[in-house]
């Protein structure tokens, strides 16, 4: 099967979308205008900072990466790069001066066997072949002008989706479900000795047996794993249980069944509360309305560019010059209390998670305006890291 038949239909989609909006161009044209001066300097940084792998060095980790490009039909010089680091972690760089450059963390070659390196490698070379680089999140979130928070939010969206693409395509080159799933308990739990014997049906149990119906993540990982795409996710794992069973990897499941069910996995994560009208997504977006207020009023009042970035977020018009901000943040605990009462955990982590994209969008988040999240968190059960890794989530796609 061609890699462009298993690639997720949501992150096509969202990426044909991506690719058409107005700041995305702006910046991919920008990064045109870098790159006619000349090379970045990507691989001269490489070589100066990790060792570069050659055939002689590594053999078996290229003999898998040719595996690899030749089962995802890639047409480009590769080179490999491992870097000291106790962290499992791999990453793709965009191609340079006609090479594909890709990158491991010394502990990841040493802990994964040959097949579960071989989906490492896949997933890898599947943001090449889905040409993921070619929306800029980085530029777009951490840039000068950082994007506004409703472009965050589908920038965040894609980025979810094309993991689930790049999964495909490393399952697809492992074809060995249960290397793909050791090499998912690998970077869920930093375990690589056979101190405990991992148990492929009692792992998928734990993923099948998290409360998806009722939008709870469950008991085997941190709450806050539930909304994290690196290093491991719950629904990656099921999402990739979803895929094994499909068409594409000989199961009966359609394509389009088999999109369906990821879909519902995923809308989790999705915020469609700013636009839904159950009593549910109302008491959530009318928290999100208050709590960042709060939080933009936090540090020496309310600025002209974080009523642009509210307004960006809730629409034109919304924000009220005559507001009060002093009778708006008495009503925040009722909202909290409210919104704690109706909403999952997941779905308040989701409002703490668009408060921190609303945030980062209007400029650096000061430690007034961070204490003021860190009270909401605290009121609404969900664990203060949780702020921290929303605001400090790596946004590269790796």
């Amino acid at each position: 099967m061609k890699p462009e038949e298993i690639r997720c239909q949501n992150d096509l989609q969202l990426y044909n979308t991506l690719l058409k909006h107005r700041d995305v161009i702006k910046v991919n044209e920008m990064i045109a205008r870098q790159e006619e001066k000349g090379p970045t300097g990507l691989r001269r940084h490489l070589l100066a900072t990790s060792v570069s792998l050659s055939k002689g060095m590594a053999p078996s980790v290229h003999k898998m990466a040719d595996e690899c490009i030749e089962t995802l039909e890639m047409d480009i010089p590769l080179e490999l790069y491992v870097f000291p680091s106790p962290q499992f972690n791999a990453m793709c760089f965009k191609p340079e001066e006609g090479r594909l450059h890709v990158m491991f963390s010394s502990s990841l070659l040493e802990g994964f066997k040959d097949d579960e390196l071989k989906f490492v490698i896949g997933h890898e070379l599947g943001h090449h072949v889905y040409k993921h680089h070619d929306i800029p999140i980085g530029y777009l979130l951490k840039g000068q002008r950082p994007a506004s928070p409703r472009l965050a939010l589908e920038l965040f969206a894609w980025s979810r989706y094309a993991e689930i693409s790049a999964d495909r395509a490393g399952a697809h080159c492992a074809q060995n479900l249960d290397a793909v799933a050791r090499a998912l308990f690998k970077l869920a739990s930093g375990l690589t000795s056979d101190f405990v014997q991992f148990d492929l049906d009692d792992f998928l149990k734990q993923v099948s047996e998290m409360q998806i119906v009722d939008a709870e993540p469950g008991q085997g990982a941190p709450k806050q794993d539930w909304f994290s795409t690196h290093p491991f996710s719950p629904m990656r794992v099921k999402a990739l249980e979803l895929f094994d069973q499909s068409v594409m990897a000989n199961g009966d499941t359609s394509k389009d069944d088999l999109e369906v069910a990821v879909q519902g996995v995923m809308s989790l994560m999705e915020p469609s509360y700013l636009e839904g009208k159950t009593k549910t997504a109302i008491h959530m977006r009318r928290l999100l309305f208050a709590a960042s207020i709060c939080v933009a009023n936090a540090s020496d009042g309310i600025s002209a560019e974080e009523i642009k970035t509210f307004e960006e977020f809730f629409g034109k018009g919304e924000f009220d010059k005559n507001l009060n901000v002093e009778q708006l943040s008495a009503t925040l605990d009722d909202r909290i209390k409210t919104a704690k009462e109706m909403a999952s955990v997941p779905q308040r982590m989701q409002v703490l998670r668009d408060l921190c994209t609303m945030s980062r969008s209007s400029g650096r988040t000061t430690e007034p305006e961070r204490d003021v999240m860190n009270d909401i968190a605290d009121k609404l059960d969900v664990p203060r890291s949780f702020i921290c890794q929303s605001l400090a989530q790596d946004v590269e796609p790796d």
